[in-house]
């Protein structure tokens, strides 16, 4: 009886990457494409490095959330002033913003865009926590204050 195919043991090729095939509008194959040639890359690889940093960037965004949460969750468990949990802060209860370098990552109250570790961003100062307000003057004379002596 002759020998099907089947009953060859094959030789296993090293596997190579899998290829991913989308539909994508012609407005993102337009920018890929352009994004691409700025870069001097394929519109392969700028997908690829794409997929990789967003699946990247979508688990720290993750982690520091959930750190946040916890956080957050144990300031209102221990807020004797407030019997409400902690809520997201409307800008009527916002006394100012402040520009700072994220620490974490984060995302905007405001329209959900992704804040990356590193990049700027404005935290708010809510009222319901008694902030801290100097003006300008007196500031300037607290940095004075703390100025180490010079001996002449």
């Amino acid at each position: 009886m002759p020998k099907t195919r089947k009953d060859k043991p094959r030789k296993r090729r090293p596997t190579k990457d899998k290829v991913l095939q989308a539909r994508i509008p012609e407005e993102l194959d337009d920018q890929l494409r352009g994004r691409a040639e700025k870069l001097g890359l394929s519109v392969s690889t700028v997908v690829r490095n794409v997929l990789f940093n967003t699946f990247n960037l979508v688990e720290g965004v993750v982690a520091d959330s959930a750190q946040l949460a916890r956080v957050f969750t144990e300031n209102a468990e221990n807020d004797t002033h407030s019997s409400n949990p902690a809520e997201p802060a409307d800008s009527a209860a916002i006394v100012g913003w402040q520009e700072v370098v994220l620490n974490l990552n984060g995302i905007c109250d405001e329209c959900n865009a992704i804040l990356q570790k590193g990049q700027l961003a404005a935290v708010g100062v809510p009222t319901a926590i008694r902030p801290v307000v100097l003006c300008l003057d007196c500031l300037a004379a607290l940095s004075d204050d703390n100025a180490p002596e010079t001996s002449s």
